[in-house]
């Protein structure tokens, strides 16, 4: 809970950070009160303690007061530290990898559920006609745009996915109308990431922002916004890290859009790449 707030902090007013600061600090007194206590507690209304519980996940104040409860009878019971999320210190591996992958299967769930459909459309529109594309992405979010980038050289576009930020910035002012460029930042914040999409923006290129704060900075520079979902977080799985997933989701959406509208060019691209690395999967003669 109190990594949850953290991550979220930035993104909430002053009175709703009193109230989620409130919560995480003493889950089982908050447990005990109504919405009104709260709100009274905190010094603020019934409705930002209402707004304060969606933020963080829960449908309403009654959950994120179950979910306190739960949180405060775990503490009182001593279990063992989380290691993340729901995983304790003393979890067996096999428990690790069922609850990891049950996890990330809501993960998935999440963002394609959340998904705007005319965004993904649009952008994949922007990617089939690109003379170029450009994909920003710091760490772990980085690594996804590589993934992007490899993708759709495959199939015959130009792309690039620099991991340098001062090689980004540079790239984007190369951009033009006609041309693509894409940011991923889950938090919406990274400034390393909004730079490069603010030159490409400003230069005319079509912005796509993949992200899991929609309404982070990085909007301002977007001309389709991708949200996207994360497992909740902990010390040693922060929400850069389990975001990647619902990042890797959404990528293979944009790919699988563009190689649909770019068939007749696509596939034949994507056989060439397949038979000119054939050689290098064929079993070796051993004789």
């Amino acid at each position: 809970m109190a990594a949850k707030v953290r991550t979220l902090a930035p993104s909430m007013t002053r009175s709703m950070q009193r109230v989620a600061e409130t919560v995480a600090g003493d889950p089982a007194g908050s447990a005990a009160l109504t919405v009104t206590g709260l709100a009274e507690l905190t010094g603020t209304s019934e409705a930002t303690v209402v707004r304060t519980a969606r933020v963080l996940g829960y449908p309403g104040y009654r959950d994120l007061r179950l979910a306190l409860a739960a949180l405060a009878a775990e503490q009182a019971a001593g279990r063992a530290p989380a290691v993340t999320a729901d995983i304790a210190v003393d979890d067996p591996l096999a428990d690790v990898v069922a609850k990891l992958a049950q996890e990330e299967a809501q993960c998935l769930a999440d963002t394609a559920a959340g998904l705007d459909a005319a965004a993904l459309e649009a952008a994949v529109g922007a990617l089939a006609a690109a003379r170029r594309v450009d994909v920003y992405g710091i760490g772990a979010s980085n690594l996804v745009g590589q993934d992007l980038v490899q993708k759709l050289l495959r199939i015959g576009l130009i792309a690039h996915a620099p991991g340098d930020p001062h090689l980004a910035v540079t790239n984007a002012v190369q951009l033009r109308s006609g041309d693509v460029a894409i940011a991923i930042t889950h938090s919406g914040r990274t400034t390393d990431v909004i730079e490069p999409l603010r030159v490409a923006f400003e230069r005319g290129a079509t912005t796509v922002a993949i992200t899991g704060r929609p309404d982070g900075d990085i909007a301002q520079y977007a001309d389709h916004i991708l949200t996207t979902s994360s497992a909740r977080e902990s010390e040693l799985r922060p929400a850069a890290m389990s975001s990647r997933t619902s990042q890797l989701l959404v990528v293979d959406c944009l790919f699988i859009g563009v190689a649909q509208r770019t068939y007749e060019r696509a596939a034949p691209a994507l056989s060439a790449s397949y038979e000119a690395l054939a050689h290098r999967h064929a079993p070796r003669d051993r004789r």
